[in-house]
């Protein structure tokens, strides 16, 4: 399983939180590719809901990773 920020992209916008089955319906009916929902499958499944995609993928950045000003633009 491999995250980049293309594919986690993807998933921004999913129904958090979210199981397993359902990230992997979502993408699929987004239309996400399908190397997203090949690591949405090997993902482990304990039953209990993603809250966030960083539960996913530890190292996706986040607005405090980014060091710019907002309120300059």
């Amino acid at each position: 399983m491999y995250w980049t920020l293309e594919l986690a992209s993807y998933l921004e916008d999913a129904p958090w939180p979210a199981s397993k089955d359902e990230l992997i319906d979502y993408s699929i009916r987004s239309g996400a590719p399908l190397e997203v929902v090949e690591n949405l499958q090997e993902l482990e499944d304990d039953g209990h809901p993603f809250e966030t995609i960083e539960e996913i993928w530890p190292d996706y950045p986040t607005k405090e990773d980014f060091f710019f000003n907002e309120d300059e633009y």
